[in-house]
This record gives C-alpha cells, structure tokens and sequence, in this order.
C-alpha cells in the first residue's frame, strides 16, 4: 500500500501534509516529490515512471493557479490520480480567484483522461480517498476505515442528542 505525493511548491507542503498525515494514520507508506510540471516537466514524467516501477497504486497531486500538474500525471499514468486545486498565496502573485482557477483547471480534464478532484486545499480528504481506493484491494485497510467511518457516526450521533442551545 503506497501513494505518492507530488505538489509544484515548497510553499505547499503543509498544505499536502494533510494527505501524508491521514495515510499515515491509516499505516498507508507514502512518498512526497516538489516538481513542478512546467518547470521541470522532464523529471516529473521520470519521477512518476520511477514511482510507477517502485509499486506505488495512488497518486495524490496538488497543485494552485493553472493547476496542470495532475493533469500531466494523469496523462503519463494510468494509476489513479487526485487532486487537490490549491489557493495561491505566492508574493507578487494574484491571489484573486482564492482557488477557483485551480479547482476549474483540475475538474476540465479532456476525455479519457480523468482526474478524482478534492475540494479546495481540502488535501485531507484526498487522503481518505487514497485509502478508499486502496481499500478495495487490501482487505485490513478496509477494516480500518470501517472503523474509523463508525466512530465518525458514533461522535456524530453523541454530539448531537442532547444539545444546549
């Protein structure tokens, strides 16, 4: 059981952390890449074959502004890829659309080659997807989000009763 990470930024990494921090409470392995797929196309498709031959099931891909580094991963793989549309918050940079622009490059790819999308800087839930994917294949990791999914009705269901307004 293995995702790779990959976001264009280092000012993204806490950002991603939040996927790398959900598959690490689910005891998923994973591997974090900063490449950017304008800047450094060559080593990105070299990286992704790399984590492709390594045996890596799920890629998880963040990326702000034209956002077109999932996309390029899901143009050179057929393992699935999800993304996380993120706001910019570069200096010198405009940060007017707050994501938008991310959310809609990621969403608009071309036929045959789709993208999972997670909502704005929302790398946390690209992490629970990781783990829904692998869990059709891994049966212990299966269990463990049915676990988690109901201690999540359970919480709910007790916060809920006996509200003071």
């Amino acid at each position: 059981m293995k995702v790779a990470i990959f976001f264009g930024s280092k000012s993204d990494t806490d950002k991603m952390k939040k996927a790398a921090d959900v598959l690490a409470e689910f005891g998923v392995e994973y591997k974090a890449f900063i490449l950017s797929a304008h800047r450094a196309g060559e080593l990105l498709h070299k990286t992704v074959k790399q984590v492709e031959d390594e045996g890596y099931e799920v890629i998880i891909a963040g990326a702000g502004l034209a956002a077109a580094l999932p996309g390029v991963i899901a143009g050179i793989t057929t393992l699935p890829v999800i993304g996380v549309p993120l706001e910019c918050v570069t200096p010198g940079v405009s940060n007017g659309l707050a994501g938008m622009d991310a959310l809609l490059s990621i969403v608009q790819m071309p036929p045959q080659i789709p993208v999972a999308t997670v909502g704005i800087g929302n790398a946390k839930n690209a992490g629970y997807l990781a783990v829904q994917i692998l869990s059709i294949k891994y049966p212990e990791l299966k269990e463990k989000l049915k676990a988690f999914r109901a201690k999540l009705a359970s919480d709910a269901a007790a916060s809920g009763l006996d509200v003071a307004l």
